[in-house]
């Protein structure tokens, strides 16, 4: 036995023994068979690949179909109802078109002139005749003055009469064509109790329609003090004797008006 042994230690290590070649060896085939054919399995019965076994299906068709659970009856869904549908439409006058700088302050202007007319239209209504006589004046008595406004320069002259107004040349209500303007002229006369006593001639010039009729009652005002030194004080309460020099400034260079700079533009 021990050298039997020896024997096969003896053997060298990188040789192996041959396995004897089967009798019915052949050439190789292409096609390897798989594991499971080698083993000898049989194939016939697996389902194709993709495919459920037969029991799973039985087995799912024997389980009991879950009961329907009732499902809650939906909200109907509300339809989108415009606010304020129901009522009745309402005619809407366009947006005035946005104004300009110039335009905004000419409608201020008129509307500061409005306001300045009814005034003086409240205080000649206010106005009321004095309750003395007027005093007497000589035949051929003449009384001299002279009115301002803005820039309009009236001289008055009173003379005894009977109420006639002599402007330019021409009568009142055709100078001063506005009852706005006439009765600012006759204010004077109506407080002093001398409308209807004397004759009034007027030379004026200068500025416009509005300063002319503010400078004839200035100077008739005027003239009135120097018929009666008594009326002066009820004359000046109610303002005919002030000297009102308010005029529009003038424009200066670079200016648009008075104080209006041009607008900037970047580009």
């Amino acid at each position: 036995m021990s050298d039997e042994t020896n024997e096969t230690s003896e053997q060298p290590v990188g040789e192996t023994a041959e396995a004897p070649a089967s009798p019915a060896a052949g050439p190789v085939p292409d096609e390897v068979p798989s594991s499971s054919q080698a083993a000898g399995e049989d194939t016939s019965s697996a389902p194709p690949a993709g495919e459920a076994p037969e029991a799973d299906a039985s087995e799912a068709a024997e389980e009991p179909e879950p009961e329907p659970v009732a499902e809650e009856p939906k909200k109907e869904d509300k339809k989108d109802v415009i606010p304020g549908a129901n009522l009745e439409p309402i005619a809407i006058e366009p947006d005035a078109p946005e104004l300009s700088a110039e335009e905004r302050a000419r409608l201020e202007a008129e509307e500061e002139e409005r306001a300045n007319r009814e005034a003086e239209l409240a205080a000649a209504d206010s106005d009321s005749p004095a309750d003395r006589a007027p005093a007497k004046m000589e035949s051929g008595a003449r009384f001299l003055a002279t009115g301002k406004r803005k820039s309009s320069i009236a001289r008055v002259t009173l003379l005894p009469g009977d109420g006639k107004f002599s402007i330019n040349g021409r009568e009142l209500a055709e100078f001063f064509p506005r009852p706005l303007h006439q009765t600012m002229v006759k204010q004077p006369l109506t407080v002093s109790g001398y409308e209807g006593n004397v004759d009034v001639r007027v030379r004026v010039h200068g500025g416009g329609i509005s300063g002319q009729a503010g400078a004839v009652r200035h100077g008739i005002a005027r003239a009135l003090t120097e018929v009666d030194a008594e009326l002066r004080g009820d004359l000046k309460r109610r303002g005919f004797l002030t000297r009102d020099a308010r005029v529009k400034e003038r424009r200066k260079a670079g200016f648009k008006k008075a104080r209006k700079k041009p607008q900037f533009s970047k580009r």
